[in-house]
């Protein structure tokens, strides 16, 4: 982060996907891993890389505000394809057991899934790390933890993204999950909370929270213990709410829908994310507006499951921020988030009204950063974070497309960018990972979990 990254050649560099009027062309210039203007251009004794745009796109780096890194190794498996959701979490329980859980399954995983992200123009990945080994078989449950959090964050940084870790939860009992997110604090923010606003590091590479996957499986004991830990160390909070199981379990084993209980324990306001949030009502979505939180959309996952779909202008239009994310590839295949931006616009008609590919571009970029207390993330205004893509438009599945901008959804499906840069460092070059090799990093999958 040292030095400086002249960006040259665009033909339109996105500063912001929410105000279409800061588009504009020439350099962009990186320095000290933030993006400045071209008239503070770099002293002479810096380092200057150049990174040719050649007439492409360049946008703000995506945010996936919703990912389970741990499903990288465990995609297509059988009962798990558009089966509802009560089948679905025991079949992937019953894989994770298979395979055991431990820092080297989560970090070869993590190797894959962020990996695969950046390829995808991923800069920022949330991962909402939900399943961990058995604290009856373990000398050192919590010591397992940190570990498990450790390798998953020295994956990504050894790739060069940017990682929010989750410290979730799936039947944890309360105070030892409390218990092990202190912990995680502590090991992977040793310059202390208290001097990382928002659990984030002093680089800004990696920030903490903590998560239970909803009221579905796990208790107010322990929503309230890991708000407790949130409230210590000024860590955001993330669950997941209204999706098909959640809904049901929550009429019955309480008799009241999951935000009736998410209200009671504390975890209706600001600070808080909720996901997928498939089925809501006119009221919830008021309430949920007046309490300051933030959404993230997952339809990569929920669509083609069978879930539902999120009325995301509904939301909108109340005020709520809504984010972009892909979950894992136990529900959604694969990590790649501007697939599921696509997949987001085309299906927002269902549901309400259509999204433009802006609106939807912007929730993959800002809107996601934001409910991450980020706003320096999603974004390419002068003082930003230097996260960013160059998109090549100049084949033969652009042509014809009359708004570039648009293109990038509408057109060319499947669409990797060229370039990836994060905190002003080249991750991807030419379509290719500068940070680590593929084929390495399939074989250390394929070799842990046996596939």
């Amino acid at each position: 982060m040292t030095g400086s990254l002249i960006l040259t050649g665009a033909a339109r560099i996105v500063e912001r996907f929410d105000d279409p009027a800061r588009d504009r062309g020439g350099d962009l210039v990186i320095r000290r891993g933030r993006v400045t203007t071209a008239a503070s251009a770099p002293s002479p004794d810096e380092s200057i890389d150049t990174l040719d745009a050649d007439g492409g796109i360049v946008t703000p780096g995506l945010v996936n505000a919703h990912h389970h890194l741990l499903q990288s190794g465990f995609r297509t498996l059988p009962g798990t394809r558009g089966v509802p959701m009560r089948e679905w979490l025991p079949a992937m329980a019953a894989a994770y057991a298979d395979a055991r859980i431990d820092a080297s399954l989560v970090g070869a995983t993590a190797g894959v899934g962020v990996a695969e992200s950046l390829l995808s123009g991923v800069t920022t990945v949330a991962d909402h790390q939900l399943n961990w080994p058995d604290p009856a078989r373990s000398d050192d449950p919590v010591g397992d933890t940190v570990a498990i959090a450790r390798a998953i964050a020295d994956a990504t940084a050894a790739l060069g993204a940017r990682l929010v870790f989750v410290r979730g939860s799936a039947r944890d009992a309360p105070d030892a999950a409390a218990a092990s997110a202190d912990a995680i604090v502590r090991a992977l923010l040793p310059e202390g909370a208290a001097s990382s606003p928002g659990g984030t590091s002093a680089d800004g590479m990696l920030q903490l929270a903590v998560g239970p996957a909803g009221v579905h499986s796990d208790s107010e004991e322990t929503f309230r213990a890991l708000g407790d830990v949130a409230r210590r160390h000024g860590l955001r909070r993330r669950t997941q709410a209204n999706e098909q199981v959640d809904t049901e379990i929550a009429l019955a084993r309480y008799g009241r829908r999951p935000l009736d209980l998410l209200e009671e324990w504390g975890w209706l306001e600001p600070g808080v994310t909720i996901a997928h949030l498939c089925d809501v009502t006119d009221d919830e979505i008021v309430r949920l507006a007046a309490a300051g939180i933030t959404a993230t959309h997952a339809p990569g996952c929920d669509v083609p499951m069978g879930w539902g779909i999120a009325p995301v202008r509904r939301l909108q239009e109340a005020g709520i921020t809504v984010g972009l994310g892909t979950s894992g590839g136990g529900s959604n295949d694969a990590g790649h988030l501007l697939a599921d931006a696509r997949l987001a616009m085309q299906v927002s008609g269902m549901v309400g009204t259509a999204l433009p590919a802006r609106d939807v571009l912007a929730m993959a970029t800002s809107g996601g950063a934001s409910g991450l207390g980020r706003a320096d993330l999603g974004i390419l205004t002068p003082g930003a974070a230097g996260d960013l893509c160059v998109w090549d438009v100049s084949g033969v599945a652009d042509a014809g497309v009359a708004d570039p901008v648009a293109g990038l959804l509408w057109a060319h499906p499947g669409r990797r960018p060229r370039h990836v840069v994060v905190a002003g460092r080249v991750v991807v070059r030419d379509y290719r990972l500068v940070t680590a090799d593929e084929d390495a990093l399939t074989a250390a999958l394929r070799e842990r979990v046996g596939r």
